[in-house]
């Protein structure tokens, strides 16, 4: 279930680790917020991402 998503806003990765879930490169956790946009839980920052799709939609 892990996928490998970039982030634009850091220039990093986030690995999921859920369908909601993701950790990034520095081990911060990211919520999933959109296809395109995750929000760090942390600092509550935004971040534009590459596609975090829904595992239904892998079919």
């Amino acid at each position: 279930m892990c996928k490998n998503i970039f982030d634009y806003d850091d220039g990093d990765f986030i690995h999921s680790i859920s369908d909601n879930l993701a950790i990034d490169s520095d081990g911060d956790f990211m919520m999933r917020m959109g296809d395109n946009m995750a929000m760090d839980m942390d600092t509550g920052d935004i971040h534009f991402i590459s596609s975090w799709s829904d595992e239904d939609d892998e079919d």
